[in-house]
């Protein structure tokens, strides 16, 4: 005799009272591991259960006890190794005290953070973090202001949220990029980027290092493609693009880590040396681990401590929110054999 098929539908609370032999009250009395349910009983309908695959729905009981274990978190890109190390330190935080995170990716784009943030707001999350440095829609910052939950906002120092703020001045370390250049003896540079018209915190690093050189008089050139991502291709294809021109610069700073490990290639294959003819800078430090030669010259972000700070003001006690209260963390330079350090500096003596 073959056996009934499967029902194509999860199990309910009414399913497990009805096997149980209980009612639907004791079951969720019994689930919570509340009430003055007898150890006999309390066995059966945790057995039952179990058995048939039950899982309370911990959203129904966020909506009506206003409380979530769900901390929401909207990045560009988790595939982005700086989001992915930010990341590490939001969970690092939230998982010890019970909670988890509820990712969404904006991929810059307004639009998508504004259909995100209205989804998680829906859930009663216990938190809200969100990236600055990209366009937001008026509608997004309102509610943002009127949620009740005072999101925190990562990453872009400079134009802080409306409450908490835990990141760094990206248009300081495009200056501080600028400061190491002109130490160095250089007077002619190149910026190169992409997507600068949807990160915004690249473009303030961008205009920091740009102006930074050209008020004291060294020339910057910028080459950056709105059409192509930030990432190692893109940074080899677009200093293929700068090789092609000829008249290389003395340095050229990158948007990030995997546009210089791009542009690295390039100059390789074209047989530029690095950085005898032309030194290389990145951001961020993700190249850091991969290194096994070339180590390249970089701004170390401190990623970790942005997410733990982050998660810590999302959920933790007042003083943690005032200890995050509009947190400039600062990147420190790490020197590389990418950038040919002026003689005698402090930098060259590392």
């Amino acid at each position: 005799m073959s056996q009934p098929p499967l029902p194509l539908r999860p199990a309910t609370i009414s399913d497990v009272a009805k096997a149980a032999g209980v009612s639907r009250m004791t079951v969720s009395k019994v689930l919570r591991g509340t009430g003055r349910i007898s150890e006999p009983t309390r066995r059966r309908v945790t057995e039952i259960a179990d058995a048939m695959g039950y899982v309370p729905s911990s959203l129904a009981g966020s909506l009506s006890s206003q409380t979530s274990p769900l901390v929401g978190v909207l990045i560009p890109s988790i595939s982005d190794q700086v989001y992915s190390g930010v990341l590490a330190g939001i969970n690092a935080v939230l998982t010890p005290r019970g909670y988890s995170s509820l990712i969404g990716e904006t991929f810059f784009d307004p639009e998508n953070e504004a259909r995100l943030v209205r989804m998680m707001l829906s859930m009663k999350p216990a938190g809200l973090i969100v990236t600055g440095g990209l366009p937001r829609t008026e509608p997004t910052t309102h509610l943002l202001r009127k949620c009740c939950l005072r999101p925190v906002q990562l990453w872009d120092g400079d134009n802080p949220g409306p409450d908490v703020t835990v990141g760094i001045s990206h248009a300081a370390a495009g200056r501080a990029a600028a400061r190491i250049c002109l130490d160095a003896g250089f007077s002619r540079a190149c910026y190169i980027g992409a997507e600068l018209q949807r990160d915004l915190c690249a473009a303030r690093r961008m205009d920091g290092f740009v102006n930074e050189l050209r008020r004291a008089g060294a020339e910057c050139r910028v080459l950056a493609d709105r059409d192509l991502t930030r990432t190692a291709q893109s940074g080899q294809l677009l200093t293929e693009r700068l090789l092609r021109d000829g008249d290389l610069p003395d340095v050229i700073h990158y948007l990030n880590d995997a546009m210089a490990t791009g542009g690295l290639r390039a100059m390789s294959a074209a047989g530029v040396a690095v950085p005898q003819a032309v030194s290389i800078i990145g951001f961020n430090g993700t190249s850091l681990q991969h290194a096994v030669q070339t180590r390249l010259t970089t701004f170390e972000a401190p990623l970790r401590d942005v997410g733990e700070l982050a998660a810590r003001a999302a959920i933790g006690s007042v003083s943690e929110r005032d200890a995050a209260q509009s947190a400039l963390l600062v990147p420190r330079i790490i020197q590389g054999n990418t950038f040919a350090w002026a003689q005698g500096s402090a930098q060259a003596t590392r």
